[in-house]
């Protein structure tokens, strides 16, 4: 009898191991690079809380915009743009009921440390400062957004003959750290993670476009029902904790 017992609760864990494990889904999320440290964190603890797995593409948001066109297999598309997510809306790749400007952000200057000194925007027209990194301007929304400023100050003529583009912000990051140009533009969270680069300036917000992140859930999602647990899980206090730690600014 004990051992029918046995036999028969062992089976039921199985069972119940094994549904589990047939609800479990991998969620697939392409997200803009300047996204990378706290959406891996948040993941971390939601896999942990649902039994789901979260996988990431990270790249420039044309980039992603541009493969979700195309027919990859995403579940969720959250930008760094407001303008990429509109554009996938349109040719209705993204569901509208979903979709939700999460976000905020702002840009900063940033030098080597022993660069010579760069105290405001104008500074970088001098001839001492001969490259300048910049995500590219037609794809990646951190350099769409640091263009759209020097327009607003009149200094991108004379900028644009020093711009090294570069495929997402932290490749702008990476290209200041080594060294390799004597400035970049990048979003302020960025910086915050980089012990190689000082901010020489921060950028008022009078000064710079609204910066915005919208995410959604893609039309034709493979795991339509878990992307929409974890786009709640995302609009949700813990995440937005996280998001805040990471520097960002939570709209509400």
């Amino acid at each position: 009898m004990r051992a029918r017992c046995l036999e028969s609760i062992f089976t039921c864990g199985c069972v119940l191991l094994a549904t589990g494990r047939l609800r479990a889904a991998e969620i697939t999320v392409f997200a803009a690079t300047s996204l990378t440290d706290s959406l891996q964190q948040i993941a971390t603890s939601y896999e942990k809380q649902s039994g789901d797995k979260i996988n990431f593409n990270f790249a420039a948001s044309g980039t992603l915009s541009r493969q979700i066109e195309a027919g990859a297999p995403a579940d969720i598309f959250f930008s760094a743009d407001e303008t990429k997510a509109d554009a996938l809306e349109k040719k209705g790749r993204l569901v509208r009921s979903t979709r939700k400007s999460l976000l905020g952000n702002s840009l900063v200057i940033v030098t080597a440390p022993e660069t010579v000194a760069i105290r405001s925007p104008a500074d970088l027209t001098n001839a001492a400062i001969q490259h300048i990194a910049l995500g590219d301007v037609k794809g990646v929304p951190a350099g769409t957004y640091a263009k759209a400023y020097l327009e607003k100050l009149s200094l991108w003529h004379a900028v644009e003959p020093k711009v090294v583009p570069c495929e997402n912000v932290r490749a702008v990051l990476a290209a200041v750290e080594s060294g390799n140009v004597d400035a970049g533009i990048v979003y302020k969270t960025d910086a915050a993670i980089s012990k190689k680069v000082r901010v020489a300036v921060e950028v008022a917000a009078a000064d710079a476009p609204k910066i915005s992140y919208p995410l959604a859930l893609v039309k034709e999602s493979p795991q339509p029902d878990a992307a929409r647990k974890f786009i709640a899980y995302l609009n949700a206090d813990a995440a937005a904790a996280v998001f805040q730690k990471f520097g960002f600014l939570v709209l509400k």
